[in-house]
Protein backbone atom coordinates (compact mmCIF):
# COMPACT_ATOMS: atom_id res chain seq x y z
CA UNK A 1 0.00 0.00 0.00
CA UNK A 2 1.54 3.34 -1.35
CA UNK A 3 0.16 5.01 1.71
CA UNK A 4 0.69 4.26 5.21
CA UNK A 5 -0.90 6.29 7.84
CA UNK A 6 -3.29 9.16 8.82
CA UNK A 7 -1.20 11.80 10.19
CA UNK A 8 -3.03 14.54 11.27
CA UNK A 9 -6.33 15.97 11.48
CA UNK A 10 -6.34 20.29 11.78
CA UNK A 11 -9.68 20.96 13.17
CA UNK A 12 -11.63 24.42 13.18
CA UNK A 13 -13.56 25.41 16.31
CA UNK A 14 -15.06 28.31 18.04
CA UNK A 15 -13.20 29.07 21.01
CA UNK A 16 -9.53 27.49 20.41
CA UNK A 17 -8.51 27.66 24.14
CA UNK A 18 -11.63 26.07 25.60
CA UNK A 19 -11.19 23.14 23.25
CA UNK A 20 -7.43 22.50 24.07
CA UNK A 21 -8.15 22.35 27.90
CA UNK A 22 -10.56 19.14 26.82
CA UNK A 23 -8.25 17.33 24.63
CA UNK A 24 -5.77 17.95 27.46
CA UNK A 25 -7.62 16.35 30.22
CA UNK A 26 -8.63 13.38 26.95
CA UNK A 27 -5.13 12.72 27.38
CA UNK A 28 -2.92 14.22 24.32
CA UNK A 29 0.05 16.39 24.52
CA UNK A 30 -0.18 19.77 24.26
CA UNK A 31 3.03 21.14 22.90
CA UNK A 32 2.52 24.55 22.08
CA UNK A 33 -0.82 26.19 21.80
CA UNK A 34 -3.20 24.51 19.74
CA UNK A 35 -0.83 21.82 18.68
CA UNK A 36 -1.07 18.25 20.05
CA UNK A 37 1.02 14.79 19.97
CA UNK A 38 -0.08 11.62 20.98
CA UNK A 39 2.86 9.52 22.67
CA UNK A 40 3.69 7.37 19.48
CA UNK A 41 2.39 9.29 16.62
CA UNK A 42 3.74 12.94 17.37
CA UNK A 43 2.08 16.00 16.35
CA UNK A 44 -1.50 14.48 15.39
CA UNK A 45 -3.89 17.28 16.02
CA UNK A 46 -4.19 20.82 15.50
CA UNK A 47 -6.58 23.20 16.71
CA UNK A 48 -7.50 26.59 14.96
CA UNK A 49 -10.18 29.18 15.09
CA UNK A 50 -13.35 28.96 13.13
CA UNK A 51 -16.97 30.33 13.27
CA UNK A 52 -18.41 26.92 13.23
CA UNK A 53 -16.86 23.73 14.00
CA UNK A 54 -15.19 21.91 11.27
CA UNK A 55 -12.25 19.45 9.60
CA UNK A 56 -10.29 22.14 8.29
CA UNK A 57 -7.48 19.98 7.35
CA UNK A 58 -5.98 16.23 7.08
CA UNK A 59 -2.33 15.07 6.12
CA UNK A 60 -1.93 11.08 5.26
CA UNK A 61 1.69 9.51 4.97
CA UNK A 62 2.82 7.66 1.61
CA UNK A 63 6.20 6.22 1.55
CA UNK A 64 7.83 7.94 -1.60
CA UNK A 65 7.52 10.62 -5.00
CA UNK A 66 6.59 7.18 -6.68
CA UNK A 67 3.72 7.23 -4.53
CA UNK A 68 2.73 11.22 -4.78
CA UNK A 69 2.75 10.86 -8.66
CA UNK A 70 0.57 8.12 -8.84
CA UNK A 71 -2.02 10.69 -6.98
CA UNK A 72 -1.31 13.42 -8.64
CA UNK A 73 -1.95 11.21 -11.97
CA UNK A 74 -5.33 10.07 -10.18
CA UNK A 75 -6.73 13.69 -9.48
CA UNK A 76 -5.88 14.64 -12.71
CA UNK A 77 -8.18 12.00 -14.29
CA UNK A 78 -10.43 13.28 -11.87
CA UNK A 79 -10.22 16.81 -13.12
CA UNK A 80 -9.52 17.58 -9.32
CA UNK A 81 -6.22 20.20 -9.06
CA UNK A 82 -3.44 19.51 -6.84
CA UNK A 83 -0.18 21.49 -5.99
CA UNK A 84 2.84 19.30 -5.62
CA UNK A 85 6.94 19.69 -4.48
CA UNK A 86 9.70 16.97 -3.59
CA UNK A 87 7.80 15.44 -0.53
CA UNK A 88 4.46 16.62 -0.34
CA UNK A 89 0.89 16.98 -2.43
CA UNK A 90 -1.90 19.03 -1.43
CA UNK A 91 -5.22 19.35 -2.84
CA UNK A 92 -8.93 20.19 -1.54
CA UNK A 93 -11.91 17.29 -0.80
CA UNK A 94 -14.23 18.79 -3.60
CA UNK A 95 -17.62 18.72 -1.63
CA UNK A 96 -16.48 19.92 1.81
CA UNK A 97 -13.72 21.92 0.81
CA UNK A 98 -11.31 20.00 3.41
CA UNK A 99 -7.40 20.80 2.61
CA UNK A 100 -5.60 16.85 2.19
CA UNK A 101 -1.76 16.97 2.14
CA UNK A 102 0.03 13.61 1.23
CA UNK A 103 3.28 13.65 2.57
CA UNK A 104 6.40 11.67 2.27
CA UNK A 105 6.72 9.96 5.66
CA UNK A 106 8.61 6.98 7.25
CA UNK A 107 6.51 4.68 8.89
CA UNK A 108 4.99 4.71 12.25
CA UNK A 109 7.59 2.78 14.64
CA UNK A 110 5.05 0.79 17.03
CA UNK A 111 6.18 -0.15 20.36
CA UNK A 112 4.84 -3.89 21.43
CA UNK A 113 2.82 -3.83 23.91
CA UNK A 114 2.29 -6.90 26.12
CA UNK A 115 -1.46 -8.55 25.92
CA UNK A 116 -3.26 -7.54 29.30
CA UNK A 117 -3.94 -11.08 31.32
CA UNK A 118 -7.35 -11.75 31.52
CA UNK A 119 -8.88 -14.61 32.94
CA UNK A 120 -11.10 -17.10 31.53
CA UNK A 121 -12.10 -20.64 31.94
CA UNK A 122 -9.74 -22.88 31.98
CA UNK A 123 -7.53 -20.07 30.86
CA UNK A 124 -5.64 -18.15 34.13
CA UNK A 125 -3.27 -15.66 32.49
CA UNK A 126 -3.39 -14.02 35.85
CA UNK A 127 -3.69 -16.56 38.46
CA UNK A 128 -2.82 -15.26 42.03
CA UNK A 129 -2.80 -12.09 41.42
CA UNK A 130 -5.43 -8.69 41.15
CA UNK A 131 -5.98 -7.33 37.70
CA UNK A 132 -3.50 -4.85 36.53
CA UNK A 133 -5.72 -2.28 35.39
CA UNK A 134 -6.06 -1.76 39.20
CA UNK A 135 -3.11 -0.68 39.71
CA UNK A 136 -2.99 1.75 36.95
CA UNK A 137 -2.81 5.45 38.21
CA UNK A 138 -1.63 7.15 35.45
CA UNK A 139 -3.78 9.50 33.23
CA UNK A 140 -4.77 7.73 29.94
CA UNK A 141 -2.65 8.70 27.13
CA UNK A 142 -3.61 7.74 23.57
CA UNK A 143 -0.93 5.78 21.44
CA UNK A 144 -2.08 7.37 18.23
CA UNK A 145 -4.56 8.99 15.80
CA UNK A 146 -6.91 6.48 14.48
CA UNK A 147 -9.86 7.68 12.24
CA UNK A 148 -12.31 10.62 11.74
CA UNK A 149 -15.51 10.29 10.47
CA UNK A 150 -17.13 13.22 8.43
CA UNK A 151 -20.66 13.50 7.15
CA UNK A 152 -20.60 14.76 2.96
CA UNK A 153 -23.60 15.60 1.20
CA UNK A 154 -22.39 14.02 -1.51
CA UNK A 155 -21.05 10.90 -0.04
CA UNK A 156 -20.43 8.68 -3.20
CA UNK A 157 -17.80 12.15 -4.79
CA UNK A 158 -16.01 12.21 -0.93
CA UNK A 159 -15.80 8.51 -1.42
CA UNK A 160 -14.48 8.51 -4.69
CA UNK A 161 -12.31 11.80 -4.04
CA UNK A 162 -10.32 9.18 -1.23
CA UNK A 163 -10.54 6.04 -3.25
CA UNK A 164 -9.85 6.77 -6.74
CA UNK A 165 -8.25 10.08 -6.08
CA UNK A 166 -5.99 9.12 -3.21
CA UNK A 167 -5.72 5.01 -3.06
CA UNK A 168 -7.98 4.37 0.18
CA UNK A 169 -9.19 1.03 -0.09
CA UNK A 170 -12.39 0.40 0.99
CA UNK A 171 -13.02 -2.01 4.33
CA UNK A 172 -16.54 -2.26 4.53
CA UNK A 173 -19.53 -0.39 3.26
CA UNK A 174 -23.55 0.59 4.91
CA UNK A 175 -25.10 0.63 1.55
CA UNK A 176 -25.55 4.26 0.19
CA UNK A 177 -25.06 5.65 3.92
CA UNK A 178 -21.30 4.98 4.63
CA UNK A 179 -18.14 3.56 3.47
CA UNK A 180 -15.57 2.50 5.85
CA UNK A 181 -12.28 3.22 4.35
CA UNK A 182 -8.28 2.81 5.05
CA UNK A 183 -5.11 4.10 4.18
CA UNK A 184 -2.88 1.80 6.72
CA UNK A 185 -3.75 -2.05 7.99
CA UNK A 186 -6.33 -0.38 10.56
CA UNK A 187 -9.39 -1.21 9.74
CA UNK A 188 -10.49 2.13 8.59
CA UNK A 189 -8.90 5.68 8.76
CA UNK A 190 -11.39 7.48 7.14
CA UNK A 191 -15.47 7.06 7.37
CA UNK A 192 -17.74 9.18 5.28
CA UNK A 193 -21.20 9.29 6.00
CA UNK A 194 -24.45 10.50 3.81
CA UNK A 195 -25.73 13.61 5.49
CA UNK A 196 -27.71 16.86 5.28
CA UNK A 197 -24.77 18.81 5.46
CA UNK A 198 -20.52 18.90 5.58
CA UNK A 199 -19.58 18.28 9.10
CA UNK A 200 -17.22 16.66 11.35
CA UNK A 201 -18.37 13.54 13.22
CA UNK A 202 -15.70 12.87 15.40
CA UNK A 203 -11.91 11.84 15.49
CA UNK A 204 -11.04 8.61 17.01
CA UNK A 205 -7.89 8.13 19.14
CA UNK A 206 -6.32 4.22 20.17
CA UNK A 207 -5.81 3.31 23.71
CA UNK A 208 -4.22 -0.26 24.72
CA UNK A 209 -6.87 -2.07 25.84
CA UNK A 210 -10.65 -1.70 26.82
CA UNK A 211 -9.61 -1.00 30.66
CA UNK A 212 -8.02 2.48 29.41
CA UNK A 213 -11.35 2.96 27.02
CA UNK A 214 -13.31 2.63 30.37
CA UNK A 215 -10.62 4.67 32.40
CA UNK A 216 -10.30 7.07 30.48
CA UNK A 217 -14.08 7.65 29.76
CA UNK A 218 -14.41 7.53 33.55
CA UNK A 219 -11.79 10.35 34.66
CA UNK A 220 -13.33 12.54 31.72
CA UNK A 221 -17.22 12.24 32.96
CA UNK A 222 -15.84 12.58 36.74
CA UNK A 223 -16.43 16.38 37.12
CA UNK A 224 -18.17 16.51 33.21
CA UNK A 225 -20.98 14.23 32.97
CA UNK A 226 -21.78 16.62 30.37
CA UNK A 227 -19.31 15.09 27.97
CA UNK A 228 -20.88 11.66 27.75
CA UNK A 229 -22.16 10.66 24.54
CA UNK A 230 -22.32 7.10 24.02
CA UNK A 231 -20.53 4.16 25.41
CA UNK A 232 -19.05 1.78 26.51
CA UNK A 233 -19.92 -0.79 23.33
CA UNK A 234 -18.32 -2.84 20.59
CA UNK A 235 -19.12 -1.89 17.14
CA UNK A 236 -19.57 -4.76 14.42
CA UNK A 237 -18.21 -2.55 11.79
CA UNK A 238 -14.40 -2.88 13.01
CA UNK A 239 -14.45 -4.79 15.92
CA UNK A 240 -13.48 -2.17 18.00
CA UNK A 241 -14.71 -1.56 21.76
CA UNK A 242 -15.41 2.59 22.10
CA UNK A 243 -16.62 5.35 24.23
CA UNK A 244 -17.53 8.79 22.74
CA UNK A 245 -17.09 12.12 24.53
CA UNK A 246 -17.90 15.54 23.11
CA UNK A 247 -15.82 18.47 23.36
CA UNK A 248 -16.73 21.93 23.77
CA UNK A 249 -17.50 23.06 20.30
CA UNK A 250 -19.75 20.09 19.55
CA UNK A 251 -17.14 17.43 18.31
CA UNK A 252 -17.33 14.36 19.32
CA UNK A 253 -14.10 11.92 20.64
CA UNK A 254 -13.61 7.95 20.84
CA UNK A 255 -11.29 6.51 22.73
CA UNK A 256 -11.32 2.83 21.02
CA UNK A 257 -8.90 -0.85 21.41
CA UNK A 258 -8.88 -3.75 19.41
CA UNK A 259 -10.05 -2.66 15.90
CA UNK A 260 -9.49 -4.93 13.10
CA UNK A 261 -6.59 -5.00 11.03
CA UNK A 262 -5.76 -5.51 7.49
CA UNK A 263 -2.27 -7.20 6.82
CA UNK A 264 -3.47 -8.45 3.17
CA UNK A 265 -5.90 -7.42 1.00
CA UNK A 266 -6.23 -10.03 -0.39
CA UNK A 267 -7.55 -11.71 2.04
CA UNK A 268 -10.01 -9.47 3.71
CA UNK A 269 -13.78 -9.13 1.78
CA UNK A 270 -15.44 -5.84 2.26
CA UNK A 271 -18.95 -6.82 3.75
CA UNK A 272 -22.30 -4.57 3.62
CA UNK A 273 -24.00 -4.18 7.18
CA UNK A 274 -27.34 -2.80 7.98
CA UNK A 275 -29.46 -2.26 11.11
CA UNK A 276 -27.87 -2.61 14.45
CA UNK A 277 -24.72 -4.53 12.97
CA UNK A 278 -24.03 -0.91 11.29
CA UNK A 279 -23.44 0.73 14.88
CA UNK A 280 -22.50 -1.70 17.39
CA UNK A 281 -22.45 -5.39 18.68
CA UNK A 282 -23.28 -4.43 21.94
CA UNK A 283 -23.77 -1.76 24.57
CA UNK A 284 -26.34 0.83 25.16
CA UNK A 285 -28.19 2.18 22.17
CA UNK A 286 -26.77 4.98 20.66
CA UNK A 287 -28.60 8.39 21.60
CA UNK A 288 -30.36 10.38 18.68
CA UNK A 289 -27.79 12.73 18.84
CA UNK A 290 -24.97 10.56 18.21
CA UNK A 291 -26.86 9.64 15.25
CA UNK A 292 -27.67 13.25 14.49
CA UNK A 293 -25.76 15.85 16.53
CA UNK A 294 -27.62 18.22 18.58
CA UNK A 295 -26.02 21.78 16.64
CA UNK A 296 -26.55 19.84 13.12
CA UNK A 297 -29.57 22.89 12.82
CA UNK A 298 -27.61 25.45 13.77
CA UNK A 299 -24.94 24.43 11.32
CA UNK A 300 -26.81 23.98 8.58
CA UNK A 301 -28.36 27.51 9.07
CA UNK A 302 -24.49 28.72 9.09
CA UNK A 303 -23.80 26.96 6.57
CA UNK A 304 -26.46 28.50 4.55
CA UNK A 305 -26.32 31.93 5.87
CA UNK A 306 -22.37 31.77 4.46
CA UNK A 307 -24.10 30.23 1.18
CA UNK A 308 -26.81 33.29 0.53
Amino acid sequence: MALHRLQSLTVGVPDVAEAADYYVDFGLAQVAPGRFATVEGGEQFFLEHSPVRRLLGMAVAADDGDDLDRIAANLDRLQLPCERDTGSLRTREPVAGVSVEVRVAPRLTRVTVAATPYNGPGRLDRAGTRAPVLSRTDPVRPLALGHVVIGSVEQKSTQRFFTEGLGFKVSDVVPGTAAFMRCSTDHHNVLVQQAPLNFLHHTSWQVTDVDEVGRGATRMLTEHPERHVWGLGRHHIGSNFFWYLKDPAGNFSEYYADMDCIVDDQLWTPRSFEGMQALYAWGPPPPPSFLAPEDLAALMTGAHTAND
